[in-house]
């Protein structure tokens, strides 16, 4: 816990054999510090110390992002839920039927079993809405490494679609690309540099100024593209507010 004035910050460490040095990361899920693994207590204290005004600024600034992200108080037609950098309205009507189906037509129509309960209605749809969002965002993933990573020699070994809490994806060693399904709430241009950005890892392991201008050749407006996913963190989620 790190506490400057009244304002106290909980935040995870975590000890990298690959860091070179400490880096912050704030994010809706809180604040995770990355030091490098022989780092002594003395030093982390050191760097919370002076960065402390701009944790303070920056959790504030989350806070309230996360208080204007959309929320679904239920899954009732006329709701708005996001989807592409864009607030979509549900429709949603009893069926026949016995499982929930999802459609996309300007919109999204959801159709459940009028044989459910009330109480576990909401359940059902929301559980039926992520998985077509995953499949959606596995297909458009799908897609992009097609378009842009064969022509480039950039062929991952295999691609996941996760629930990642702190990043939005990853390359592992193995040249497996993994994906944080949380992305199909983004424009579409923007999941595109996601996936261009991990494609790019398959070459380039780090970060430095041969990983940015290989990313430049591919989507010479990158920059624009990752500005709206840091700035729009916020808005990437599903969530249901029960009443309480």
């Amino acid at each position: 816990m790190l506490t400057v004035g009244d304002t106290a910050i909980p935040y995870i460490l975590r000890r990298s054999g690959t860091a070179s040095r400490a880096r912050i990361t704030v994010t809706p899920g809180g604040v995770e510090i990355v030091v490098p693994a022989a780092a002594t207590d003395d030093e982390i204290a050191g760097v919370l110390a002076r960065r402390r005004a701009w944790l303070v600024e920056q959790t504030q600034q989350m806070a309230a992002r996360v208080a204007a992200a959309p929320k679904v108080n239920q899954f009732v037609s006329g709701a708005k839920i996001p989807y592409r950098g864009r607030l979509m309205r549900l429709k949603v009507e009893p069926t026949d039927g016995t499982l929930v189906e999802v459609a996309y037509r300007n919109g999204f129509y959801v159709g459940y079993p009028r044989t459910a309960s009330e109480a576990s209605r909401d359940v059902l749809i929301e559980s039926a809405l992520r998985l077509w969002f995953r499949k959606r965002l596995r297909e458009d993933v799908s897609a992009f490494v097609r378009q842009h990573g064969e022509p480039n020699g950039l062929k991952p070994r295999s691609i996941h679609i996760k629930d990642q809490k702190h990043m939005w994806g990853s390359c592992g060693d193995d040249r497996s690309v993994n994906l944080n399904w949380h992305l199909i709430f983004a424009p579409k241009t923007v999941l595109e540099y996601a996936v261009v950005h991990e494609l790019c890892h398959l070459r380039h392991r780090n970060h430095d100024r041969d990983f940015w201008g290989l990313i430049g050749t591919i989507l010479p407006d990158w920059e624009v593209r990752k500005a709206w996913l840091d700035q729009n963190e916020h808005f990437l989620a599903l969530r249901r507010v029960e009443a309480t």
